[in-house]
Order: structure tokens, then C-alpha cells, then sequence
């Protein structure tokens, strides 16, 4: 199998356990700040145990830890925004909010990896934004709220998806996951105090929300976090993310089934979801036929880290 299509298949596997995340966030009591925070503590614990990690961790320059620490408070916060939007609304409105994220991809990643502004990739980004806009009339007004910050958290994940592909490349994927996840548990403590209204961010769960939590942690977070990072050595973020858009999807289907969501969204709901992912399959489809057209010999291999997925 080729590196690029070996990478398609892992962030499709990623993607479908991020379905459980929002899931695995409404059923979870705490606010989404002690969440989050204990569901970045899990896995830096579980990282500490690891010896390839801090062989990583020696190994790797100064400036390169401190950018990679920079990255992991764009992650927390993108965390922060994401369960909040998902306590705010429910989870079916949170993660179908992540489809815009290739939107601000379409400039964001052009001027962070220092390459040429690709008009197609707006393109499909903003065939998503009527779908947005349909999911957005389909919900209650007392959930609109919950909408606002879930773009708030696209934008998160547009700076910080950019920002690990650029760098991806320059340490090993569970150093880096320890790093960035470590950096956003100790600035998610500092910022617990700033926002009084979220408690503590070290809140004891109780022992359902304990569970799930390690559900979350490891089976949700760990293991998908890593194989993304892998991933994104043969995928541009931009082809990332529109395979990510397929999250709501999941999502979706695993709320009604687990969460009986369906009684609170209406048709529009459900054609907005429809425009999202007629997005997400036309992304690959006009890549495939602008290689064919500009660069037949490159079929078959894996493209050139700064070419789109």
C-alpha cells in the first residue's frame, strides 16, 4: 500500500473514534474545562511510562520542544472551545461545527507552510459553509450559543493542525503528543482560576464519569492523536481536515443512536450535514483529476509534503 493511501486509512480510523469523543462529552457530568483538563492528564501519565518517550524528549532541541508547547495550548483550547460549544448545544451541533475548520485552513496553511494561496482548497471550504448554515437553522435558538464557539474551535484546529504539519516531520509522534498534551494540562490549570464560572480544572470525577473518561483518554485521544500525527507526514492539513469533516457524521449517528438527539434537530439539520459531506468526498475527487491533468507521473506515489492531499 502506498504511504499516502496507508495515511488516508489511518486518519479515517482516527476520525472514527473522534465520533465517540463528543459523545463520550455529553455523557461526561463535568464542565468541559476539569474535563478536558483530566482528559489530557490521563495521557500525558500514561506517556510518562513509556521509555521512547523520553529518549525523544532528550533527543529533541530546546526551540523545537518550545514550539511544539506552543502548539499544545492551541490544542487545549481547541479541546476547551469543542466541549464547551458540546455542553452549550449538544453533541451532534459541536462536532458537525469542526466542518469550517477547512475554511480558515484554506488560508491559514498556505501562510504557515510558505506555500502558494490554493483557490480550490477555498473552494471546498466554503461548500461547506451552507451546510453550516442549514445545521445552524436547525437547531434551537437556545443552542446558538453553543454554535458561536464551535467555530471558535474550528479556528483552533486550523492554527494548530497547520502548525503540526510544518513541524511534524522533527520529532517522534508520542514525544510530541506528550509535549503538547503536557503543555496544554499545566496551561489549563493557569487558566482555570481566570475563568471562575468553569471550576476547578482538577475536579474528582466520579466513577462514571471516571470511566468514560479513560475511555476518552486512551481510546479516543491516545491512539488517534498518534496515528494522526504519522498520518500527516504523507497528507497536507488541509486533506486532513476534510477527511475530518466526516467526524460529524459519526457522530451524529452514534447520538441518535446513544443519545436519542434526533427529537431535537429538525430536516434542515440533516440537509445541512448532507452539503458538509458532499464537501468532504468532492475534496479527493478534484485533486485526483488536477494530478492527472497537470502531473500523470506522480500517480501512484506519495505527493510531495507541500502539494494538497
Amino acid at each position: 500500500m502506498q504511504p499516502v493511501n496507508q495515511a488516508r486509512l489511518q486518519i479515517h480510523f482516527c476520525v472514527l473514534l473522534w465520533g465517540f469523543t463528543a459523545i463520550l462529552g455529553k455523557l461526561i457530568t463535568l464542565p468541559a474545562l476539569p474535563l478536558v483538563w483530566w482528559r489530557m492528564l490521563l495521557v500525558v501519565v500514561a506517556l510518562l511510562l513509556i521509555p521512547r518517550v523520553w529518549r525523544g524528549l532528550r533527543a529533541m532541541p530546546a526551540r523545537l520542544i518550545w514550539a511544539y508547547a506552543g502548539i499544545g495550548v492551541l490544542v487545549s483550547l481547541h479541546w476547551l472551545s469543542f466541549y464547551a460549544a458540546i455542553k452549550l448545544s449538544n453533541a451532534s451541533v459541536g462536532a458537525t461545527c469542526i466542518a469550517l475548520g477547512p475554511v480558515f485552513l484554506a488560508f491559514i496553511e498556505p501562510w504557515i507552510a510558505k506555500r502558494k494561496f490554493d483557490p480550490r482548497e477555498l473552494l471546498i471550504g466554503v461548500a461547506v459553509v451552507p451546510g453550516v448554515v442549514m445545521v445552524v437553522g436547525g437547531v434551537p435558538h437556545d443552542m446558538r450559543l453553543g454554535i458561536a464557539v464551535g467555530v471558535l474551535s474550528a479556528l483552533f484546529v486550523a492554527f494548530f493542525g497547520s502548525l503540526n504539519k510544518r513541524l511534524v516531520e522533527h520529532g517522534d509522534p508520542l514525544t510530541v503528543t506528550f509535549i503538547e498534551l503536557g503543555t496544554g494540562t499545566v496551561f489549563l490549570t493557569l487558566l482555570a482560576p481566570l475563568i471562575p464560572h468553569a471550576g476547578p480544572a482538577f475536579m474528582l470525577p466520579g466513577t462514571h464519569d471516571a470511566l468514560l473518561l479513560l475511555a476518552l483518554s486512551f481510546g479516543c485521544t491516545l491512539l488517534p492523536f498518534a496515528l494522526a500525527l504519522v498520518a500527516l507526514r504523507h497528507m497536507s492539513a488541509f486533506g486532513t481536515q476534510m477527511v475530518t469533516n466526516l467526524e460529524p457524521v459519526y457522530a451524529i449517528m452514534l447520538a441518535i443512536v446513544l443519545l436519542g438527539e434526533q427529537h431535537e434537530l429538525d430536516g434542515w439539520f440533516y440537509a445541512g450535514v448532507a452539503v458538509i459531506l458532499a464537501a468532504v468526498f468532492m475534496h479527493p475527487l478534484l485533486n485526483r483529476r488536477a494530478r492527472t491533468a497537470t502531473q500523470p507521473e506522480l500517480l501512484g506515489t506519495a505527493e510531495s509534503h507541500s502539494m494538497v492531499d
